[in-house]
């Protein structure tokens, strides 16, 4: 399956205008999801953790007037969304939502076809072209025993398209690409300028089993999102150690001696290694997205790779642009 378009190697992730870590109105999620349109993006991501639902409700009202066969969706299993009968509650996992839903792991084959039913629901559609296993650190037997065979079936009757897994690790998605029939993995935060570990293992695994990759989180939560890290950047979620802030801070040295930015330069790395696909980013409203946009259409001076690798700010063996 192509995922994205050859001129449009870029989608939506829809984390972020489900409320995540703060509140996005009605307005700013759809006019989100119409600037990602507008600039050509035709990969949406959703998942029914993000907001306990709300960004497969968003997505799909903003995309129920786009033709759909001119659009990739991805949506993911493992947490099934219920109603609880003990009243609203703020959501404890990241997202500012008050509501009467609650979430829990389910990786069963039940829990599986549930998870895919009810995502139809919500946003609106008859089919997701793209399944993922969402993160099963703590479950990797039951994804291998039910949840992986039931994607695998529907793949086979025609119910879905491609199926993979989503997770903020290598190490498993690794074991998944070499031990079970996937087509593609979403690898949050672990292919970046700062972070190579995946040359090391599901990389390799994924061209040795043509497994498609999606990164995401290629700015690693906050550092490489800025021209400059702040004191308090965030590394994958957590307050950066000096050591990667003094890290990001030479890498921008040689992107501003280019005229180039570090958020350029950390966007346009991924898209060089020949197992991704493209990228997902984030977004909370259609000025992020734009900017983004932006940064996707920069050309990257040839030398600020080598000097890079000449600074051993890049690996060797890091495929460059």
């Amino acid at each position: 399956m192509k995922l994205f378009p050859d001129d449009q190697r870029i989608g939506l992730g829809g984390a972020p205008f489900a409320n995540l870590f703060s509140e996005v109105s009605d307005e700013d999620a759809a006019a989100t999801i119409e600037a990602a349109w507008q600039e050509g993006w035709r990969y949406f991501d959703t998942a029914p953790h993000y907001g306990l639902g709300l960004s497969e409700e968003r997505l799909g009202k903003a995309l129920q007037d786009k033709p759909r066969d001119e659009y990739i969706l991805s949506s993911k299993v493992g947490r099934i969304i219920y109603e609880s009968d003990e009243g609203p509650a703020l959501d404890t996992d990241g997202f500012v939502v008050t509501t009467t839903r609650r979430r829990r792991w389910d990786f069963s084959r039940d829990g599986v076809l549930r998870s895919i039913e009810d995502s139809l629901n919500r946003i609106g559609t008859d089919r997701l072209d793209v399944v993922f296993v969402h993160d099963p650190d703590d479950h990797y037997e039951e994804a291998v025993a039910t949840a992986f065979p039931t994607l695998i079936e529907l793949r086979d009757q025609g119910v879905i398209g491609a199926i993979g897994s989503g997770m903020n690790q290598a190490e498993m998605l690794t074991a998944f690409v070499n031990e079970v029939d996937v087509d593609v993995i979403m690898l949050a935060g672990r292919y970046s300028l700062l972070d190579h570990q995946s040359l090391d293992n599901v990389m390799p695994a994924c061209l040795a089993n043509d497994v498609q990759v999606i990164a995401v989180g290629i700015f690693n939560s906050g550092i490489l999102a800025s021209p400059r890290p702040a004191a308090d950047a965030t590394f994958n979620y957590a307050q950066a150690p000096a050591d990667l802030i003094d890290k990001a801070n030479r890498l921008a040295d040689v992107c501003e001696s280019h005229g180039v930015t570090l958020p350029a330069a950390a966007l346009a790395f991924p898209l060089a290694h020949p197992a991704v696909a493209g990228v997902a980013v984030g977004a909370r409203n259609a000025a992020q997205v734009h900017a983004n946009a932006e940064l996707a259409r920069t050309t990257i001076p040839a030398e600020v790779w080598s000097d890079l690798r000449s600074a051993g700010l890049i690996r060797p063996d890091a495929p460059t642009p």
